[in-house]
């Protein structure tokens, strides 16, 4: 097991004694091996508390969290305003079903479509229900609207694309992982190179409905489109009577230094796809956010979701629309955004990393092969106090929370130089 560490504000941290330690560690995940589905590869950790950008194990170790959750986490761990309005709302109600209506729920739609520029707004729970939602969408404003024969309707989307684990989602994906031993996969997609203009603009047809893309490829390793490309869908997708659809779930609400990555290039789509920091780390929040003549195609019976909208969720997803209207946390991660990527910049020229690429508060690394695999230099970082996540073989994703402090930042930075060192 690591060694004991502390940061510039961690504060103390375990006894250096290991052996107990590791056998509370060690029955946590032989009993998670034992009775879990291996759906995933986490790393030897097991967390107890955290709050802020730190996490505690059962072993009484801190660790800096860098993931924050995939960006669910964009606000920290345990946020006193998020508690409360969870905590609030909690002795008050915390489900109706949407065959009633509740107190929080418009004033929800009403804000988060505010922050948006768009009118209406579909609440859903999961990131991935919001791309299904969208998905549906699209098809039938094009049957309804565009007038795209019945069954016809094509959806244009990019290779290295993650948006969800359904069968319909990962029918368009290109990583076989995700998507090998679970078909028949659904038809209706056609698959282009990120960033390729002009392979979009070839694969367009007359039954196109909509174009759905992220503005940032998270999963991929924090793709970053070239310069003008957004721009030039969202011209593309105007031309041909198209909707832009931007997958905004883990790029939105502030991790890219604006509350969302579309407007690096001053575009805005026709449908964001919400979801992850929304709920704030608190509960599971998503939603498809268009105007009305994109979302009033749906009628009574035809979408839905017990628990989408629920007055838990709103309560909290309030609170978050309301913190980010304030612009200090899209503020926030520009100005430590800036610095990660000129301290990481240093070890690209220093051979340590073969690529650094990210907006905000959000970097992909690639690791030279000379020091390791990203899962390796994940566990690595692992035991020097700080959680990151591979992806793809050799990158690593950097994500802290947008409330991380520059001291801690710079922490968590000179352990990622000591690993590669």
């Amino acid at each position: 097991m690591p060694t004991p560490f502390a940061s510039p504000s961690a504060g103390s941290s375990a006894p250096s004694s290991g052996t107990a330690a590791s056998s509370a560690t060690e029955k946590f995940i032989a009993s998670a091996e034992a009775h879990s589905a291996h759906n995933y590869h986490p790393l030897p950790i097991v967390v107890a508390s955290a709050e802020g950008a730190w996490m505690t194990d059962v072993e009484g170790r801190r660790y800096l969290d860098m993931l924050a959750g995939y960006s669910a986490l964009n606000f920290g761990h345990g946020n006193r305003r998020l508690i409360e309005a969870a905590k609030a709302q909690l002795d008050r109600v915390t489900l109706t079903s949407r065959a009633f209506h509740h107190d929080r729920f418009a004033e929800f739609c009403t804000r988060l479509a505010e922050l948006c520029g768009k009118e209406m707004v579909l609440p859903m729970n999961t990131g991935a229900e919001a791309v299904e939602t969208a998905v549906k969408t699209a098809r039938k404003w094009g049957y309804r609207v565009k007038g795209v024969p019945d069954g016809r309707a094509k959806i244009v989307v990019a290779a290295e694309n993650f948006h969800g684990r359904t069968t319909t989602i990962v029918s368009f994906s290109t990583d076989e992982e995700a998507r090998a031993d679970f078909g028949p996969y659904t038809p209706g997609f056609e698959i282009v190179p990120y960033g390729d203009l002009a392979a979009l603009r070839a694969a367009v047809t007359n039954e196109t409905v909509a174009v759905l893309l992220e503005p940032i490829q998270g999963e991929a390793g924090v793709l970053v489109p070239p310069a003008g490309y957004l721009a030039g869908v969202r011209e593309l997708t105007r031309e041909r009577g198209v909707l832009f659809m931007a997958d905004e779930i883990q790029s939105g609400l502030g991790r890219t230094g604006r509350t969302f990555a579309c407007e690096h290039e001053g575009v805005v789509p026709d449908v964001y796809l919400l979801g992850k920091a929304l709920g704030g780390g608190v509960v599971p929040v998503s939603a498809v956010v268009a105007d009305a003549d994109v979302l009033g195609v749906f009628k009574p019976g035809e979408h839905g979701s017990t628990f989408g909208g629920n007055p838990l969720a709103c309560a909290v997803g309030l609170e978050v629309v309301d913190m980010l209207s304030t612009g200090e946390f899209q503020q926030r991660a520009t100005e430590l955004g800036d610095h990660l990527h000129a301290e990481l910049s240093l070890l690209t020229g220093a051979g340590k990393v073969t690529e650094v690429r990210g907006r905000g508060l959000w970097a992909g690394v690639d690791i030279a092969p000379s020091h390791g695999t990203g899962r390796e230099v994940s566990e690595k970082l692992m035991e020097r106090g700080v959680l990151v996540k591979d992806t793809h073989g050799a990158t690593i994703r950097i994500a802290p929370p947008l409330v991380i402090s520059k001291e801690d930042l710079d922490w968590g930075l000179d352990q990622l130089r000591a690993v590669l060192s």
